[in-house]
């Protein structure tokens, strides 16, 4: 877990690979419904979002395949690693994301896990999926900035 100083924010975990196929357009906080042995795993940083996404059911949210690792000392009352979990939002939140996400094709996924003033939160990204050739536009960018680098290290 990283600390953000400045906010109160403790990072618990990030989902590294959604930016590799999602342009993300929007983020949104929400909260998340959790059990007392997710909250203990989670602060162990047992988390693993997989292939996370939002899914909205009867004008609610809910987190699905994110991996909560089970908690060791929770005896008999341990949770599913995998079950639906709901996400706190305002109705005109939700609402507003459905109507994006059927209309523009645009999808909602998980970002990043982190406590904020003692209550843990999930930030949401809407976003677009990324043609291939925006992929190798990318990898290219990205290597001729690797080999300036090493260009102007081996100068220095």
């Amino acid at each position: 877990m990283t600390k953000d100083n400045t906010s109160g924010i403790k990072i618990i975990a990030l989902n590294k690979k959604v930016r590799r196929y999602l342009e993300i357009l929007e983020r949104i906080e929400a909260g998340i419904s959790l059990t007392g042995s997710e909250v203990k795993s989670l602060r162990a940083g047992q988390v693993s979002f997989k292939d996370g996404y939002i899914k909205f059911h009867q004008g609610e949210a809910f987190l699905v395949d994110v991996h909560i690792a089970p908690y060791e000392n929770a005896g008999y009352a341990q949770h599913q690693p995998e079950r639906r979990r709901k996400l706190l939002m305002h109705k005109a939140e939700i609402n507003r994301l459905v109507s994006k996400v059927e209309q523009k094709g645009l999808t909602v996924v998980p970002l990043k896990l982190y406590f904020k003033n003692g209550k843990i939160k999930v930030e949401l990204g809407l976003g677009r999926g990324l043609k291939h050739f925006d992929r190798r536009q990318e990898l290219k960018q990205r290597a001729v900035k690797r080999d300036l680098d090493r260009e102007m290290a081996g100068r220095g």
